[in-house]
């Protein structure tokens, strides 16, 4: 399975008013996440574009384990979830860097969408069967 991960500073902006990450911002961090998995992998959001898809989330799940608050560190590990059919799956671990917590673990599915009609592909495109070949996935 291949995996990326970064480390993200938490702000001020980022939680509620009991100083805690607000729930929302996981599905954030998940996002960069997957686009730290693109830079590392070559499966970035505009590459993909650029060959005629879009990539919407169509499913996703988080488990909240442990509270994260302002100032300190989180770790996103991102890992790639192979599938058979026309779709991008990953799985997520949030690590509180301070404490050494495991706070979050998750899932995202992502489908392909023909950026000039809408229409969900049902094949897998074919620069995404060779990135699989390349990736060995």
């Amino acid at each position: 399975m291949i995996a990326s991960e970064i480390e993200i500073d938490i702000r001020f902006s980022e939680t509620d008013a009991m100083g805690v990450v607000w729930h929302g911002n996981y599905l954030k961090f998940f996002e960069d996440g997957r686009e730290a998995f693109g830079r590392a992998y070559g499966l970035e959001y505009l590459k993909i574009f650029d060959r005629g898809y879009f990539t919407p989330i169509v499913k996703s799940e988080i488990d909240h384990k442990a509270p994260v608050f302002y100032g300190q560190v989180i770790k996103v590990i991102t890992r790639y979830v192979p599938a058979k059919s026309a779709k991008i799956q990953f799985e997520y671990e949030v690590v509180n860097m301070t404490t050494r917590e495991l706070c979050a673990v998750g899932k995202t599915m992502q489908v392909f969408l023909d950026k000039e009609t809408r229409v969900l592909e049902l094949i897998t495109p074919e620069f995404y069967r060779q990135w699989k070949v390349d990736n060995e996935v």
